[in-house]
């Protein structure tokens, strides 16, 4: 990494901070962004916190023709004056990756930390307060040669962007009604699935359209070529418990590895909770549902953390999950991670990272 110094140009023109109870997820965002260029035969350079603004590529950018693209998402969190960030490093490590498989060079994943950090600094004044609330964290590699020829790109730009974020579920945790997509298919071994690039979800689409369509919060998806294990919730991992097991699909090249979904994985294990990680299809759950033992699913991922399943939908059937209510077991993950998240309760696996509170550029 060249250049491990970081400049700052302050804005002189600060935004107004919307209400905790008016923050609609990433429709705001602070007054700075973190910007970082790669040059080929240079290597990484230039980093800076600048004003947050629009910025300048060529039409021919190859980001725009060919999808070369990475991104991440994780939360900042407050407790009085401490600013708690939540298993970083896992991210970046992950950002790489996916910079892997996406030919994009690797990052420094410490200097990274390092910049988010004094960027947090800086717009510290964003982190929403109220209960529920936090700041949201986008750091996204986007290649940036002007090129239209189809090969990796010589040239890219690493930014950080932060947006407060409010309460994933505004009136208490609910569970969510799920269709299982049939027809379009997210990814397969081989493919890009395991790397968080733009191209994964710009394959959902179509399907989550379809989904709204019946009622549906979210898309359950199944592997791309016997259209028959279950793979993924829409942007999150996917749990289920039967007969007292908790039992996940097992990372198989076109899963992303979620950090909520290994965190929960240790968590379960520290209580004594029977976990695995395998395949399973969803004639398995069906035939679970029917014979009583489907006792909970539930979602996992940054933004909602737990997202309880209601209901299933698949081949016109209703699958209805612990009478549409939420889990025993679904409810405690969640008061559980998002206690050691905001700082509220004890952290025995040392996930919890504390922001530094240097207020020296405001």
């Amino acid at each position: 990494m060249n250049g491990h110094t970081i400049k700052v140009e302050l804005s002189t023109a600060r935004k107004e901070k919307p209400q905790s109870d008016q923050l609609i997820f990433g429709r705001n965002f602070t007054d700075h962004m973190f910007v970082m260029d790669y040059t080929e035969g240079i290597g990484w350079h230039d980093a800076k916190i600048v004003p947050y603004g629009k910025i300048a590529l060529d039409p021919s950018s190859m980001v725009f023709h060919y999808g070369q693209t990475v991104f991440e998402g994780l939360k900042a969190y407050t407790k009085g004056e401490r600013i708690l960030l939540f298993r970083p490093e896992k991210n970046f490590q992950r950002m790489n990756i996916s910079h892997d498989r996406l030919c994009i060079p690797h990052i420094d994943e410490e200097f990274a930390l390092e910049a988010l950090e004094k960027l947090i600094n800086i717009d510290q004044d964003w982190i929403p307060k109220a209960p529920g609330t936090s700041l949201y964290i986008r750091p996204f590699v986007i290649s940036t040669e002007p090129y239209l020829g189809v090969a990796p790109s010589r040239h890219f730009k690493f930014m950080i962007i932060l947006s407060p974020v409010g309460s994933y579920y505004k009136e208490g945790i609910k569970p969510v009604k799920i269709g299982v997509e049939q027809e379009y298919v997210r990814a397969v071994k081989g493919g890009t699935g395991s790397a968080k690039t733009g191209g994964n979800y710009a394959a959902s689409l179509k399907a989550q359209e379809n989904a709204d369509a019946t009622g549906c919060a979210q898309v359950l998806w199944l592997d791309g070529i016997e259209k028959k294990y279950i793979e993924e919730v829409g942007s999150m991992n996917i749990f289920f418990k039967i007969n007292g097991e908790v039992i996940t699909p097992a990372l198989n090249g076109s899963i992303l590895d979620g950090v909520t979904r290994n965190s929960i994985i240790q968590l379960l294990t520290y209580w004594g909770v029977p976990v695995s990680e395998r395949r399973i299809s969803l004639e398995e759950i069906y035939e679970a549902h029917k014979a009583g033992t489907l006792e909970e699913a539930f979602g996992t991922g940054t933004a909602a953390v737990i997202s309880p399943v209601g209901e299933l939908l698949w081949k016109g059937e209703s699958l209805l999950i612990s009478g549409g209510e939420t889990g025993e077991l679904s409810q405690r993950v969640y008061e559980t991670l998002t206690g050691i998240q905001n700082g509220e309760i004890e952290d025995p696996f040392g996930w919890v990272r504390e922001v530094q509170n240097e207020k020296i550029y405001v």
